[in-house]
C-alpha cells in the first residue's frame, strides 16, 4: 500500500478525497495546517478523519509562521496583485505544502494530495512549491483526473458517496458562493459571484468586516511601532506575528476597513471575479508605507516600487520556492532596516487617515523642505541643476523643433 498526505480541512471535498484515496489504494496520512482559520472543533476533525480510515490525522498550529515568515516579507514588498489584491490566500499555500512535506518526511510517504481544482490558482501553488522542496514527491490532484471527475460530477454524488461510506459531512444548502479563510483575510468567490451584474458586497456575508456605511460614527485611533519593517506593537502593546495581524483585524474590521471587489487574471489564463477582505493587512499596508516615507531613500523606494509586481506575480503564481524569489527576499530584508518606527492611523467608516510618524531614522528635514525664508536649502542652487536637466532638451528642440 502506497503511502499519502492529504492536506486536510474535513470539509466535504477532503472527506470525499480521503476516502477515494483510500479506495484507490493509499494509507492516507491527514495534516490540517493550522493557518489561523476558524473551525469549530479541530479535535472532532482529526477524529473524523481517523473515523474514515486515516491511518494518522494531526493538526499543525502554523499560525505564527505564516505571519512573521510569509505574510511579513511581503508586505514589506507593499505587493499587491494587479494592484489590489494583497495575497492572502496565495500567501499561506506554500506553507501547508511545506509543513504537509515534512509529515510525508516523517511517516515515510512519498505522495501529497491536495483538493484543489483544475481551474484554479491552488493547484499552482502547492504544486509547485511541493516540486520546489521535493523534486522526486508525487502530487496526487483528484480534480485534474477525468476518472474521479467522472465519479463525482456534482454535490449530489459528493454527498451520497460521503453517505454510503458513513462519512459525516454538513449536507445543508450550498451558498451562493464559495469562501476560503485564513488569519490573513478571507475570499469569496464563485456561484452568484460570477455574474459580474451582482453587487460582490450585497452577496456575501463578510465574516471580518462590518460594512463602511454601519461602522461607528465616531474615529478610532491606531498606532502602530515597527523594526526593521517588522511590526511589533500596537497601542504600546508588544505583540508576536500572529496576534499583530488577529488584533488589528479587529480593529480594522469593525471599523470597515479591507474589502474589495476585483476581476483578476488566474495564472492558468482566465478572468475571475474574487471579494477579499483583509482588514489587518490592510491597516499594516498603509501604515508601512506611511512609514518608509520618510525612512527610506526615493531611489530605493522607486525601485523596490518597480519590483514589487514581480514579487506579486511570483507569490500568486506559487513560485515561493524559487532562486529569484530568494535574491528579492535578500533585496527586501536590506532595504528595511531603516524601517523603524511609529505611525498614527485614524480609522473612519473604511477610511484610513494619519495622524502622525515618526522615526529614529527619518530623512525628512524641515530646515530644508520649509517654505519659509532662512533654512540650509539655497535656491540659487536650483539655477543649475535645471540648466544642467534641462540640456538633452534644448539641443534636441534646436535640431528638431516641436510645434507649439
Amino acid at each position: 500500500m502506497s503511502r499519502c498526505v492529504l492536506a486536510y480541512s474535513g470539509g466535504l471535498d477532503t472527506s470525499i478525497l480521503l476516502g477515494w484515496l483510500i479506495d484507490e489504494g493509499y494509507e492516507v496520512h491527514a495534516v490540517y495546517v493550522d493557518v489561523g482559520q476558524p473551525c469549530e472543533d479541530r479535535e472532532a476533525i482529526l477524529e473524523k478523519a481517523r473515523r474514515c480510515g486515516a491511518k494518522s490525522a494531526r493538526v499543525v498550529d502554523a499560525r505564527e509562521e505564516v505571519c512573521r515568515d510569509f505574510a511579513f516579507p511581503v508586505l514589506q514588498w507593499q505587493a499587491r496583485y494587479e494592484g489590489v489584491y494583497l495575497l492572502g490566500t496565495s500567501i499561506a499555500r506554500p506553507l501547508i505544502s511545506k509543513i504537509c512535506l515534512q509529515v510525508a518526511r516523517e511517516v515515510g510517504a512519498r505522495a501529497f494530495a491536495h483538493g484543489a481544482t483544475g481551474k484554479g490558482n491552488d493547484q499552482c501553488r502547492f504544486q509547485l512549491a511541493a516540486e520546489a522542496l521535493d523534486p522526486a514527491v508525487e502530487v496526487i490532484a483528484p480534480w485534474r483526473m477525468e476518472k474521479f471527475r467522472k465519479k463525482f460530477p456534482g454535490r449530489s454524488e459528493m454527498i451520497a458517496y460521503c453517505r454510503e461510506k458513513q462519512i459525516p459531512v454538513k449536507a445543508s444548502a450550498e451558498k451562493p458562493y464559495s469562501s476560503d479563510e485564513n488569519c490573513l483575510h478571507i475570499s469569496y468567490e464563485a456561484g452568484r459571484l460570477e455574474d459580474l451584474g451582482v453587487s460582490g458586497v450585497e452577496v456575501v456575508d463578510f465574516g471580518m468586516t462590518v460594512s463602511p456605511q454601519k461602522a461607528p460614527d465616531k474615529i478610532e485611533n491606531v498606532t502602530i511601532e515597527f523594526v526593521s519593517g517588522v511590526p511589533v506593537k500596537v497601542n504600546g502593546e508588544k505583540l508576536d506575528a500572529y496576534p499583530m495581524v488577529a488584533k488589528l483585524n479587529e480593529i480594522g474590521g469593525r471599523n470597515g476597513v479591507g474589502r474589495i471587489d476585483m476581476v483578476e487574471n488566474r495564472f492558468v489564463g482566465m478572468k475571475s471575479r474574487g471579494v477579499y477582505e483583509a482588514p489587518g493587512m490592510t491597516v499594516l499596508y498603509e501604515a508601512h508605507r506611511l512609514l518608509e516615507q520618510i525612512t527610506l531613500d526615493r531611489d530605493l523606494v522607486h525601485l523596490r516600487d518597480r519590483l514589487a509586481p514581480e514579487v506579486a506575480e511570483l507569490v500568486y503564481y506559487g513560485f515561493w520556492y524559487s532562486p529569484k524569489m530568494d535574491a528579492l527576499q535578500a533585496f527586501i530584508r536590506e532595504t528595511q532596516k531603516p524601517v523603524s518606527g511609529e505611525v498614527s492611523l485614524n480609522l473612519y467608516k473604511g477610511n484610513l487617515m494619519v495622524q502622525r510618524r515618526a522615526s529614529p531614522h527619518s530623512l525628512y528635514d524641515e530646515g530644508i523642505a520649509t517654505m519659509e525664508g532662512g533654512g540650509s536649502y539655497n535656491q540659487t542652487d536650483a539655477e543649475g541643476f535645471l540648466r544642467i536637466q534641462g540640456l538633452p532638451g534644448r539641443v534636441q528642440g534646436r535640431l528638431r523643433p516641436r510645434e507649439y
